[in-house]
């Protein structure tokens, strides 16, 4: 995982939440963990990692505190603690 994949998993796990993360980069970090993204109906898609599934809307811009508080969420039940797995 590079840097910028770093900075920008640690910054969905800060707190206060960030409300300026790009959609993108947020993808970026979920394919890295190795997660599948599938395009669903409508502005959503489904993440698939470690056994899970979930689904989120797809972001024109920055994500809102809540989509971060969402995936953040999600990314702890699945076992992702970057401060063990991805120290900066």
């Amino acid at each position: 995982m590079n840097h910028k994949h770093r900075k920008t998993l640690h910054a969905l796990f800060a707190h206060p939440e960030p409300a300026n993360l790009a959609p993108h980069d947020v993808d970026a970090v979920l394919v890295e963990l190795g997660a599948d993204l599938e395009e669903r109906k409508g502005a959503k898609f489904a993440v698939t990692l470690n056994g899970h599934t979930t689904n989120f809307h797809h972001a024109q811009h920055d994500l809102n505190k809540d989509e971060v508080r969402a995936i953040r969420k999600f990314l702890e039940e699945v076992g992702v603690d970057p401060a063990r797995d991805y120290p900066l």
